[in-house]
């Protein structure tokens, strides 16, 4: 599908280099491919088609950038980011876009059927009828078999905007029908200048967190506003150092799965809370006296739902956890391999000016520069084999997760390697 020239007024900032407008403003360090969604937005016939598949790094915008899109598409501006049709877009409020986001381990057959019905309508206020599914690679096989159809012969004002951490993880059948735009990992200084231009944070706090977060906007948002959270992840980068035997690395495990757990049922609890009371009011169970039918079924697949939420949010703390331990082997080896002097106290990632000439280079240093004298430890009493044996146990870890092997005996087994036990 292609769209036709629209004439709409153009929003300031989408060259290389320069800063974002609009709709587009948080989409930090990604120019090149808002100035492609521009194009498309514009009505460039080369630049648009009916399916978007938006891949990129954990952290890198792949929402953010398909709602973006989304609202451009519905605003007479282009994006201006003001307008009624731009918020609403954003919000998830406007009548035309829909934004499908789970927190379950799977997207269903029904659950896509339902859209592919809503994608076969008309627009009822906006330019397009815009479906917007945040975690693509989480449709089941027969989810994919029920939105072939409309991928393949769409509505022709209907334009479907998939997310995906990488193009692989989409059933063949649908990525090989939807034009692929990537994101690159935002860098560390795009994500400080956010963090202080739009959170308001100390520019210091912004730089430990985008540093540590490595181009996580969303985690790095987290760490430089929650002392919990940063605390979380000391303990974490500690486990290393405390690992001196079989009873020291089982009872770390516990306590890593623990904190998870913990982490877990903070978030579940908030959103378990919210939705059942919203259930109960939509069933009118709130009004005295009331005897609504099917409640019971109603509440009983909303807890099923919630526990099927609540296994992911763990299973995504626990690899959190994963990733943590990831930075600070990546640095012990960094170190060892004579990448990065630990004594630097400018050991960090970022521009250097190297020479008289006034030359500025991108470093990559420290991770975790403010924890220097620890890695400069934990690198001279080991060697780079070692450390490399440690990395690849974390990945399989993480494979051992995937496969739903309790996050407990995975995160034992792994202490173990780690420890040079196993």
């Amino acid at each position: 599908m292609t769209a036709q020239t629209s004439g709409l007024a153009p929003v300031q900032g989408a060259g290389p280099g320069e800063p974002l407008a609009g709709v587009w403003r948080e989409l930090v360090g990604q120019q090149p491919a808002v100035a492609t969604l521009r194009r498309a937005v514009a009505g460039d016939a080369h630049s648009m088609t009916h399916a978007w598949l938006v891949t990129g790094p954990p952290g890198s915008g792949r929402s953010n950038a398909a709602k973006a899109f989304a609202a451009a598409l519905q605003c007479a501006r282009g994006g201006c980011g003001s307008c009624t049709d731009c918020r609403t877009s954003l919000s998830g409020a406007h009548p035309d876009v829909t934004l499908v986001r789970t927190e379950m381990l799977s997207i269903g057959v029904d659950e896509v059927r339902d859209l592919v019905r809503k994608a076969a309508m008309s627009p009822t206020l906006g330019r397009w009828q815009v479906i917007v599914v945040e975690d693509a690679d989480r449709i089941t096989d027969r989810g994919a078999d029920a939105l072939l159809k409309s991928i393949e012969e769409p509505p022709v004002r209907t334009v479907w905007i998939l997310c995906a951490p990488a193009p692989d993880d989409v059933v063949v059948t649908i990525r090989s029908r939807c034009r692929q735009l990537g994101l690159r990992t935002p860098r560390d200084e795009d994500v400080v200048s956010l963090l202080v231009e739009r959170d308001h944070i100390d520019p210091a706090m912004a730089q430990y967190a985008a540093r540590a977060a490595q181009g996580h906007i969303g985690r790095a948002r987290v760490l430089a506003r929650s002392e919990a959270a940063r605390n979380d992840r000391h303990r974490v980068l500690q486990v290393p150092s405390r690992l001196s035997s079989l009873g020291s690395c089982l009872q770390l495990a516990a306590e890593l799965v623990d904190q998870a757990e913990q982490e877990a049922a903070r978030i579940s609890g908030e959103l378990d809370a919210k939705e059942r009371t919203a259930l109960e009011d939509a069933l009118g169970m709130r009004t005295k006296g009331a005897r609504p039918r099917n409640a019971g079924a109603a509440l009983k697949d909303m807890e099923d739902q919630q526990k099927a939420r609540g296994k992911r949010l763990r299973r995504d703390a626990v690899d959190r956890c994963l990733t943590e331990l990831t930075t600070w082997y990546r640095d012990v080896l960094a170190v060892q391999c004579h990448g990065v002097d630990p004594t630097d106290l400018h050991s960090a990632t970022g521009w250097r000016e190297l020479g008289l000439d006034g030359r500025r280079v991108r470093v990559v240093g420290l991770i975790n520069a403010d924890m220097r004298e620890e890695v400069a430890r934990a690198a001279r009493s080991s060697t780079p084999e070692q450390t490399v044996r440690c990395l690849d146990a974390i990945l399989e870890c993480r494979a051992a997760l995937e496969s739903n092997v309790p996050p407990l005996l995975a995160m034992e087994s792994l202490l173990i390697q780690l420890a040079g036990l196993g």
